[in-house]
């Protein structure tokens, strides 16, 4: 048993939607480890329930699963503004949305996340965003976001240790360079508080001041 195995048995087990969830995205898509899984999701809604948001904003929903753990931790009345590039699958997306979380405040905007952010933060206040989107563009989503969250706002950053890519002086490709400016871009920003969780490829949590 590895270590990983030893903690997924002795948490809150994974929902079955999203267990199935999880398979079907190793069966039909490329790259699956784009997927959170039942450890990362299991912290992701709890941690949604801790901050208790009033809107939540998404970066990257792949397959959707991140999506419906903030859509299971999140409070009455809360809403989730989930944002992705592929066209291919936006039909699916919204079938599984209004299927899993029919109770959900769940709106899918597909297209260049850069260009839908600032729209999205001249609507709404978000409290809790969730970058997992395009590692080469992680500093310009934090530059476009940070300005726009209101104090005590969170946000979530994953995949910010990359495989220890970030630790490979040999590793100088453009995703990779693209973490590595952010993380040092959060270290220097003394109008946040900051911590990474070595959680599976590394989250982030960022809370402004």
């Amino acid at each position: 048993m590895t270590e990983d195995d030893y903690i997924a048995a002795h948490i809150d087990a994974e929902p079955k939607v999203l267990r199935d969830l999880y398979r079907h995205t190793h069966l039909h898509r490329l790259y699956p480890r784009m997927c959170t899984d039942h450890v990362q999701g299991r912290l992701l809604s709890m941690l949604t329930r801790m901050v208790a948001p009033r809107h939540i904003l998404e970066l990257g929903t792949f397959t959707g699963y991140s999506t419906l753990c903030f859509a299971e931790g999140m409070p009455q009345g809360c809403t989730i503004d989930t944002v992705e590039v592929d066209s291919d699958y936006a039909d699916e997306l919204r079938t599984l949305f209004a299927e899993a979380a029919p109770d959900a405040d769940i709106k899918l905007h597909i297209g260049d996340a850069e260009e839908i952010i600032p729209m999205l933060v001249a609507e709404k206040k978000y409290d809790l965003v969730f970058i997992d989107a395009n590692k080469r563009r992680y500093p310009q989503y934090y530059k476009l976001l940070l300005e726009a969250l209101p104090h005590g706002a969170y946000i979530f950053a994953d995949n910010t240790l990359w495989t220890d890519k970030v630790l490979d002086p040999e590793a100088h490709d453009p995703q990779t360079e693209g973490i590595r400016t952010f993380n040092d871009l959060i270290a220097a920003d003394s109008r946040v508080e900051k911590i990474i969780l070595p959680v599976r490829d590394g989250l982030t949590i960022i809370r402004k001041k």
